[in-house]
């Protein structure tokens, strides 16, 4: 009873009070952000970085704000993206809330985005690889569901479907295999960042598949991998389906 109480005074202090930086941080824990849309059909919440912020025991996540109009534009790229996702898929996967920033890193190192699954958070870095920030969109969010269902994406099955005498890097940062431009022939793998680790070649066949770039062949290797894929979205929630999107939506503005 008193636990329904509190949410419901939380959500009655989001609708009618003025959120500022710090009450944004005691709920996902990270300074210097404002709202940017609280409003949409699947109850994402979007904050934008209004200064600089730090992050970690360590404060080794970084992250600077960005310019209106960059936040205006992206902001419209990512929603058009996310709102391939249902409320309640979201719910399941435990994502709540968006925050856009630029330059993001991890120890130095430049990262598209951090998850945290915990939090119900996704950090999005606008500036990251601007030739495939949509891909990279549904990538990162496949991190906050492989997270959360770590026993379902089975790594060492998943290790199986290569040929046996490929090894993945000991981390994704460990490998100079960066490249994220879809291969003409994929033998078994979509992209050069496919081969760092197991988890970043899931993330990579996943938003394949979400942005339809991908025709049937003759891979049994990525044939395999896109199964697995598929089989185990279906056991967190059975109405999921991988299908191409592209809608445009009404322009929205950050408010000024």
């Amino acid at each position: 009873m008193y636990m329904r109480i509190f949410k419901l005074v939380l959500i009655l202090f989001f609708l009618i009070t003025p959120v500022k930086a710090n009450s944004i941080y005691n709920l996902i824990k990270i300074p210097n952000l404002e709202i940017y849309e609280l409003k949409t059909t699947n109850k994402l919440k979007y904050f934008y970085a209004a200064k600089p912020f730090r992050l970690g025991v360590q404060k080794n996540i970084s992250c600077i704000n960005s310019n209106k109009k960059t936040y205006d534009k992206k902001y419209q790229t990512i929603s058009k993206n996310l709102s391939r996702y249902s409320k309640e898929f979201l719910k399941i996967i435990n994502l709540k809330y968006i925050v856009m920033c630029e330059n993001l890193s991890i120890s130095g190192i430049n990262t598209a985005g951090i998850p945290d699954h915990v939090m119900k958070t996704l950090i999005i870095d606008l500036k990251f690889n601007e030739k495939y920030f949509e891909r990279v969109i549904h990538h990162e969010l496949f991190h906050i569901i492989n997270d959360g269902f770590k026993d379902l994406f089975d790594e060492e099955e998943w290790k199986k479907f290569n040929q046996p005498n490929f090894k993945y890097a000991d981390c994704s940062t460990c490998s100079k295999k960066l490249g994220l431009e879809t291969y003409k022939k994929t033998n078994g793998f979509f992209t050069e960042y496919s081969m760092t680790i197991p988890s970043e070649d899931m993330a990579e066949v996943y938003s394949h598949l979400i942005m339809g770039n991908y025709k049937n062949s003759n891979d049994k290797i990525l044939n395999k991998k896109i199964k697995f894929i598929k089989d185990k979205l279906k056991e967190i929630d059975s109405t999921f389906v991988f299908k191409t999107w592209l809608k445009k939506l009404k322009p929205l503005y950050m408010k000024s």
